[in-house]
Formats: C-alpha cells, structure tokens, sequence
C-alpha cells in the first residue's frame, strides 16, 4: 500500500507541473585571435659606393694626332719611305751623290738598273728635360736603314735586311750665356740644314756639301726683333785620326726674323724659317804615312769656304703658303775637302808603289795624294748649287735644282786619266703633293753628267717615284 501511494503521489504531482523548457545552446567559443609574429628585421648590408669615375676625354680627331708628352718632354718623328728609281746605267744604288759614273762603252755604262727600297726610312727621338737654374738641355737620336752591309751580303738581303746607321746623337745645353752642343749632327761648315735643296733625290747631291760628323760645339745667338747674328765655333772630328789635331770649323750667319721663307729641306723637313746669309770655313791637317818612307809622316793642310744662302723671293707664313717661292744657294771653294760632300772622291786615289813594296793609305780617298814629285798634295774642289721651290697651294710644289763641280789640280797628279773625272753637272726636276698631312707623293727627273781626264763625258738619266708617311 505504502508503495502504492507514493506512486501516485509521483504520478499527480508529475501532471499538475509546468513544462521545464529546454536550455538555450551554449554559444561557441570566439575563435582565439590570429596572433601573427612580428617580421624579423635584417638590416640592409652596407655598401659603399665610389663615386662614378669621370668620362675620358674625346679621342683626338685623326686629321689632328696629339704627340705624347710628358714630364721630359718626349717626341717620336720621322717618316716611312718607298723609293722606285730607274736609272739609264748601272752606276748607282739608291743614293747617288758624287759616285763614279759607268762610261759609255763598259757593260754598266750601256744597261739600266730599276730598284724598289726602303732602305732610307727613318726614326728619331727628341728628349727635352726640365728648365733648372735658366739652364735648358735636350737630346737628339736619330737613324736610318743605310748602314754598311757585311761582304757577301744577297741583293735580296742588301734591300730586305737593311742595316741601321745613326744619323744625329747629340746632347744640348742652351743658357743665357752661351749654347753647347756635344755628338753627332749638322757640320758647321756649310750651315748645313740652313739652305738645303727641296729634292726626292736622297741628300747630299752634286755639288751639295753635307754631311754630319762627331764635334763639340760652342754657339751664340744676338738679336733683335728686325735681325738675328748667329755665331759658332766647333772642333770636330778630324778626316783621319792620324791628323792628331781635330778639324776647326767657324761661321757667322745673318737672318731677318720677319723675312720669312716657306720650305722644304730634302723631301719630307718643312718649315717657315727666316731667310738670310751665313758664311762658314774649315781648316785642319791631314797626315799620312809617306810613301817613300813608310816611317815618315807627311802632312798637308786642307781649308774651305762656304757661302750659303736662303732667300724668300715671295714670303709666307705659317698658316699661308700659296704661292710662296723661296731659293737656296751654297758657294764652295777648298782643297782636302772631298769628305764635306757625300760619296765624292773624283776618282782619285794614291799611286801604287814599286814591286814588291806595299802601301796602305790611313786615310780616305779624294782627300790628298802624292803628286809626280811624290809630294803630298790636297784635292781642291769648287762647287755651286742653287734652287728654286714655289708652292702652288698648301698641298703642292714645284722644286728645281742644278750643280756644278770641278777640280782644278785632280787632272795634273799624275793619276790614270781614265779614272779620274775634274767636273760634274747635276739637275733635276720635282714635284709634290701632300695627299694628307701625313701622307706625301712626289715624282723627279734627274741628269747626271762628269768629265773624265781621258775625254769622256759618261751621262746618267734617272726617274724616281716616292711614298712617304711623315710622322
């Protein structure tokens, strides 16, 4: 009973309650936040920078070559030359100067030789230091490709494997005071450089006196704006170094700066310089074994005179040219001077003695001889050039030249007729064109012509055509 009335009470009690409602949903969580890590920052590397490094220069314009100096003023110069020479005997090789000429008759006197060289290129340097003390220095080295060949040497090497030969090597000191100059360059005798002729012909050539020698040299310039007085004295080599004593050289030349002359000194050296007259002497001894008496010296004095001349007929200037003509002249008289011209001897050379005795000269040929007294004797010699060059513009020119030589004792020493030639003529004529400034062409006729003691008068007739690059 008792459970039967609990029962009942739980059913009763269940029937008069409310419903219980149901629970609201729980929300859900809020997501968590996103918590993102802050950038690890690296700090940039450091660079340092140079600043920028400034543009070269614009490259020099061709037409416009910009030499390269330095401290010592350094200079490069000189030309690259090709020669093409036909000549009507086989007498000659590039260069003729005084050299014999074949006869009519003989195998080289009836046949022609042609010849394509560049034997006679050229390179030089010129050094200039800094001033000191008012005191101003400079050197000079110069060489070409005409050098003694060794005996034997092939044609082909005579023309392809040319020797070198130096030219000019001299230093120079320039003061106030006094100028001095020691090596190789210009003879004073002659003023040589100061009126040499306008030729494609290789200098010296008849009747030209040139040349270059070893020397000491003592110089003074006194001037003024209307003249210049240029004084010189030199002791140079002797023409044989059994003379003992060094040749003696002087001269005094006059010029007129505002009197000026456009030219062209052989076929490459222009220049404006200012006309005018120098006059220049030689003496020395010359000494040799005697030819009796092999232990007896004898010895005879060699002089000369020289009168050269550069004469602005019509003057230029620098930037102007056309129509310019200019005349260069040289005067010479002397005895034991055959060396101041190139190549010449006139054939002479010492008699032979008598059988079985021998004799050998210590001194060149065409200087001295003995006579038929036996008698020492020097070779006189007189010879004249003159020239002419008249620009026709900038880039062309004319030049005519002429010579002449003769001896007036070489015919009465007593040696072989047939070998020895008193006189000579020479003329040539030549023109230029400058295809560029550094780029030149030029063609030229020339005559040759000497009289021989025997009678014969043997002529040479050559053509030349040339290529320069002047630099």
């Amino acid at each position: 009973m008792k459970k039967l009335l609990i029962a009942c009470l739980l059913v009763g009690g269940a029937a008069h309650a409310q419903p219980t409602p149901e629970p609201a949903p729980t929300p859900a969580p809020a997501p968590a936040p996103v918590v993102t890590p802050a950038p690890v920052v690296v700090p940039a590397p450091v660079v340092i920078t140079e600043p920028a490094p400034a543009p070269p220069p614009p490259a020099p314009k061709p037409e416009d070559p910009v030499p390269v100096v330095g401290k010592w003023s350094p200079q490069l110069y000189g030309f690259m030359q090709l020669l093409s020479i036909w000549d009507s005997t086989q007498s000659f090789t590039e260069q003729a100067g005084n050299g014999a000429i074949a006869k009519d008759g003989t195998y080289a006197g009836d046949r022609g030789r042609s010849q394509i060289s560049a034997r006679h290129s050229r390179v030089g340097f010129k050094l200039k230091a800094p001033e000191y003390d008012g005191i101003k220095t400079s050197a000079q080295v110069e060489f070409d490709f005409f050098g003694n060949q060794p005996p034997g040497t092939s044609e082909a090497s005579f023309y392809s494997n040319a020797t070198p030969r130096l030219r000019h090597y001299f230093m120079k000191m320039e003061s106030s005071t006094i100028d001095l100059l020691f090596g190789q360059t210009w003879q004073l005798f002659g003023w040589q450089g100061f009126a040499h002729p306008s030729t494609v012909e290789i200098q010296g050539v008849p009747g030209q006196p040139y040349g270059r020698v070893q020397q000491m040299r003592a110089s003074k310039t006194i001037k003024s704006d209307a003249w210049a007085l240029d004084l010189a004295a030199a002791a140079s080599r002797p023409a044989n170094r059994n003379s003992v004593v060094p040749d003696f050289e002087a001269g005094v030349r006059f010029t007129a700066p505002k009197w000026t002359a456009w030219r062209t000194a052989g076929a490459t050296g222009q220049s404006l310089d200012a006309g005018g007259l120098g006059v220049s002497g030689i003496v020395r001894q010359l000494r040799v074994v005697d030819f009796a008496n092999a232990a007896q010296n004898d010895h005879a004095t060699g002089w000369g005179v020289s009168i050269d001349a550069l004469v602005p007929v019509i003057g230029a200037t620098k930037e102007k040219h056309a129509g310019a003509l200019t005349l260069t002249g040289s005067f010479v008289l002397g005895q034991g001077i055959a060396d101041q011209f190139s190549g010449l001897s006139g054939g002479a050379t010492f008699p032979a003695p008598m059988a079985p005795a021998t004799y050998t000269p210590d001194i060149d040929n065409g200087l001295v001889t003995f006579d038929t007294t036996g008698a020492l004797t020097a070779i006189k010699w007189q010879s004249i050039i003159a020239g002419a060059q008249w620009y026709a513009s900038s880039k062309a020119w004319l030049s005519v030249n002429y010579s002449q030589m003769s001896s007036s004792n070489i015919g009465s020493l007593g040696l072989a007729p047939g070998k020895v030639f008193s006189s000579s003529r020479w003329a040539d004529a030549n023109v230029f064109y400058d295809v560029t400034p550094a780029m030149r062409v030029g063609a030229e006729y020339e005559y040759f012509m000497q009289h021989y003691e025997d009678g014969a008068e043997p002529v040479n007739h050559r053509l030349q055509l040339t290529a320069l690059y002047i630099f």
